[in-house]
């Protein structure tokens, strides 16, 4: 049986996760620059390490790093010789982890995170929000809630943290797409566009009368999160 390939480090999610050329015609075609080759790019070329540590950082070979940077500058030599569509999506890499010091998450727990304004309600920009408010969900009900911090995450960085939390589903108000691509990169089930009160969101949700929504866009263009072509990713269809 061959050797399932190994996990490589990643130190978060992108804060952009499309690119274009805005002059480009739609027959340019599309790649796909995995999450793993975004990550040796910005060690190696951003932050300025050798490969060499670049490796010991994501914890694979100096071979296997060579490999995907080779791979990830042909993509990005692509985008801007040729204009086709960069995307960033899947590889095979983790994140570090960062429980916050909630509890083990049971296999029959849902753990849903809501965007929170410290004062009961939801507040509507995802990228700027300061506090999550997490509730575990099992039978159909809430069992328990902790309010706890963003850490500083901003925007794309975000998405990262509420996977390392264990985050089933997130309730929000706006968010811009490259928020979008974000949250569901991380494989966490989305509920955007809501208002009001975070706890009766939450008892929504566990009791299955609140309906996913992943098309809520911020509309704050040019401020803070960035909605369409500004700040936080741009639109890139």
């Amino acid at each position: 049986m061959p050797r399932r390939p190994r996990e490589r480090n990643i130190g978060a999610y992108p804060s952009y996760w499309c690119f274009s050329a805005t002059d480009a015609g739609e027959s340019v075609g599309v790649q796909t620059l995995t999450l793993d080759e975004y990550e040796v790019l910005r060690l190696i070329d951003r932050e300025g390490l050798t490969q060499e540590q670049c490796a010991e950082r994501m914890g694979v070979s100096r071979t296997t790093v060579t490999a995907m940077y080779g791979s990830a500058r042909g993509k990005v030599a692509r985008l801007l010789v040729d204009g086709t569509k960069l995307v960033i999506s899947g590889g095979r890499y983790r994140l570090p982890e960062d429980d916050e010091g909630l509890p083990r998450k049971g296999e029959l727990t849902m753990r849903v995170a809501v965007t929170y304004d410290g004062e009961g309600g939801i507040w509507q920009h995802f990228g700027r929000t300061e506090m999550f408010k997490i509730y575990e969900v099992e039978d159909g009900q809430v069992t328990s809630s902790q309010v706890i911090g963003t850490n500083g995450y901003g925007h794309g960085a975000l998405a990262g943290y509420l996977k390392q939390l264990g985050v089933d589903a997130l309730i929000c108000g706006g968010l811009s797409y490259g928020a979008q691509m974000a949250i569901a990169e991380a494989g966490i089930e989305l509920y955007a566009g809501v208002q009001g009160s975070a706890d009766e969101a939450a008892a929504a949700l566990a009791a299955g009368r609140l309906a996913p929504n992943s098309e809520a866009n911020c509309d704050h263009h040019g401020h803070g999160e960035g909605g369409c072509g500004h700040g936080e990713g741009g639109c890139c269809h």
